[in-house]
Parts: C-alpha cells; structure tokens; sequence
C-alpha cells in the first residue's frame, strides 16, 4: 500500500495500524525497529528524534505502550508491533514464529509501499532474513551480502568490505556479483567511479588461497579494475576500494578489526594519564588525535547496507547508540534517493 500524498492518517487495511503520511515533496520514509537492539528503545528513539529535526521522514517501529511515554508531544510517525526479536534468538524460527514483530513489520512497510527504506540495530541474522523473505532479492542475485566501510586514515572513502556475514557459504560467482554490487555502491555513496577490487586471501601472489579463492580469482580477472588479491592487513591501506569474500572470512576479518582497534584506543587512553609528564603531552596530541578518533568510531558509520534484497535495509551493530541510529537512517535516506536498487539490478545484469 503506498502512502498517500497528503498530510494525515492512513490506516493499514491488514491489522488496523495509522501511519502518517507524508507530504508529496518530502523526504523517503525510514522505517526504524525502536525494540532492536542493547540499547533500544531510548537510544534508537533518540536517534529518530535527532533524524526528524533534520526533516527526514521516520516511522517508528514497535510497541505502542513501551514508545508512546517516548513520543509524547513529539508528532512522530509510529506503527505498532507487539513482539520483540531478541539478540539471542533464532533467526528463521523467529522471523516465521513472530510475525508482529517490529523487525518483520518494518520489513513489510518496505515491502507495501508504507517506507522506502528500513534501519534495525537488532539481531543481524533475523534482520537480514526478514528482508530476504519480505522483499525478496534483486533479480540476479543469488545471494545478499552486507557491506561494511573500513575507514583508511589519510583517505576520503573507506575500503568497503563485503560480505561480512549475510552469505556465510560462498560460490565463486558470488564474488562476482558482490564486485558488481561493491562497485555500484562505493560510486553511488562515496563518489567513487572506477572503484578496485580486490579478493581477500592469504597472500598477494596469484594462486594463494584455498578453492573458492583460486576459483574467484579467475572470474575477477575478467573484471577491468580487479587488482588481485589483498591480504587483511591492506584492509586499512590504499591498495584495493572494494574488497570481497565469503561473509564467514569477511566478519573474522571485521571483528578482528574492531577488536585492535579498541585494543589500541583503550592503550593510547591508559599512557595518557599514567604519568604527569603524559598527561600534559595529552594536552597537546588530543586536538590532533580526536579526528582520527571520529573516523574510526562505528557509531559515525551507522550501519552496514544489506546489499541484493529489493529495497534498502540498514543493519545497524547491536550497541548502536543515539549518534549510530541517526547516522544509520541518513544512509538509509540516502541509498534511497540514489536509487541504489534500480542501480544494483542494472550492475549485476551482465553474468560471468
């Protein structure tokens, strides 16, 4: 069902929801899972908030009697749904056992025209099947992957990394198309126009790797702007602007970012203050070191584009916070003004 153009109430012929609709030139409706998430539902209401003073268009996602105390006096667009997909639940039993979820209902609001685009902090796995199965995949695609920006310092675009989770299992030509979707991404989003690729192996050298990479390697060949392998370590560094590989390697690879990073940000933090002479070295270094600090913060990111479904569907981490959210819905506003989807199905039309 598509919003009217008209401002008011619109009710949901289905399950006797309101929703608001929008006025006809405004901008795209974001769907928000408010019960997603560790720090849901204050934080992700917040972030909603801070989206809605910059005039984008949210609807919030979930419980009425949990988000109403929230929204009081805010004028906020909300749809209720009466369950929760937790953290720690099964992905598929969960998507198919709560069918009045806020993650699955948001996935429907996509689906029939309600919003043109979806944010969830909440449990990755049932994110991404509740996508899957409520807007099915682009024509195409055999299988969907999540791309992850991985910041370089020194350089305005990241290195995008995909899959890092939402294909576990690979087939050669899966890769291909992850290329293709990495590509089409990385010039929509991050006015890259000739983006490399790059295969993550375990060496640089042609040959290195096991039977899925070797495999790949030969159809990514075949790609004008391949590059070749690339190992972890160039993740951080110029060398390739999208890299891909299997979403089990792939989110290995993340973590494992993630996990130094913090590593050497808890470090940097403990030398400060450790002694009197570092602490007013700290003094001097921070205006020089917060930048850096910024870039590398998850939270400024906001979340990872679920690539190959048909719509566009953010998946936020777990610990996402007010900043994370509101990040994570101007992505999400803005793959859908670019008219990702229609790009991606145009990108993965020629087959390998």
């Amino acid at each position: 069902m598509a919003l009217e153009a008209t401002s008011g109430v619109v009710a949901d012929p289905d399950a006797g929801r309101a929703v608001i609709a929008p006025a006809p030139d405004a901008s795209p409706v974001v769907a928000v899972d408010a019960m997603g998430g560790d720090r849901a539902p204050n934080e992700v209401v917040a972030g909603a908030l801070m989206a809605v003073e910059e005039g984008i268009q949210v609807l919030l996602v979930g419980q009425e009697p949990v988000l109403g105390p929230l929204l009081d006096g805010t004028g906020i667009q909300m749809l209720h749904a009466n369950e929760v997909v937790a953290m720690d639940d099964d992905p598929a039993k969960s998507v198919r056992r709560k069918k009045d979820s806020s993650l699955v209902r948001c996935a429907e609001a996509v689906r029939d025209g309600r919003a043109a685009a979806m944010v969830s902090a909440g449990n990755t796995g049932a994110t991404m099947a509740s996508a899957l199965l409520r807007m099915g995949r682009i024509r195409g695609i055999a299988r969907p992957a999540i791309v992850t920006p991985i910041p370089v310092p020194g350089r305005s675009n990241p290195t995008l990394l995909l899959d890092v989770g939402a294909t576990v299992d690979c087939a050669p030509e899966w890769l291909v198309q992850f290329a293709r979707m990495g590509c089409e991404y990385a010039r929509l989003h991050h006015g890259v126009e000739s983006a490399r690729v790059g295969l993550l192996s375990i060496g640089e050298e042609m040959g290195k790797g096991d039977e899925l990479r070797k495999r790949a390697y030969d159809l990514l060949e075949r790609l004008p702007n391949f590059v070749g392998n690339v190992e972890g370590c160039d993740l951080t560094h110029e060398r390739a602007d999208v890299v891909v590989t299997d979403g089990f390697t792939g989110n290995v690879a993340l973590k494992s970012l993630e996990g130094g990073m913090k590593a050497l940000v808890g470090a940097l933090f403990e030398a400060f203050g450790a002694t009197e002479e570092s602490r007013a070295a700290t003094d001097v270094l921070m205006p020089q070191l917060l930048p850096l600090y910024a870039s590398l913060d998850p939270d400024n990111t906001g979340g990872a584009l679920l690539l190959g479904v048909d719509g566009v569907c953010i998946i936020s981490h777990g610990s996402s916070g007010a900043t994370a959210v509101v990040n994570a819905v101007r992505v999400a506003r803005d793959m859908v003004e670019s008219g990702i989807v229609d790009h991606l199905r145009t990108a993965v039309a020629p087959s390998i």
